[in-house]
């Protein structure tokens, strides 16, 4: 069969949002095609359909929404992880 999934993951030194970096990748069969990432702060694609997509997807909405995502998804997780983490050690 054929798998397509996608990855959100925050990367982080501390919960400052300057040390943050928000991934969003896109998978098929285990290949990553196309990613979105804060630090370069657009889509890269990695295949020839990534590249097409991420083409399509700079020029929409879709950049734009993913921009917010280090702010309104990572910042509130990274804080509950490095809290959680800081009482256990």
């Amino acid at each position: 069969g054929f798998l397509h999934y996608m990855v959100d993951s925050c990367e982080f030194n501390s919960s400052k949002l300057n040390d943050i970096e928000y991934i969003y990748s896109h998978y098929y069969n285990k290949l990553e095609y196309i990613r979105f990432s804060s630090s370069v702060g657009k889509f890269v694609g990695y295949t020839e359909v990534g590249i097409k997509n991420a083409e399509r997807l700079n020029n929409g909405p879709e950049v734009i929404a993913r921009r917010a995502q280090k702010e309104s998804y990572c910042l509130s997780n990274v804080g509950i992880d490095v809290e959680s983490a800081l009482t256990k050690s």
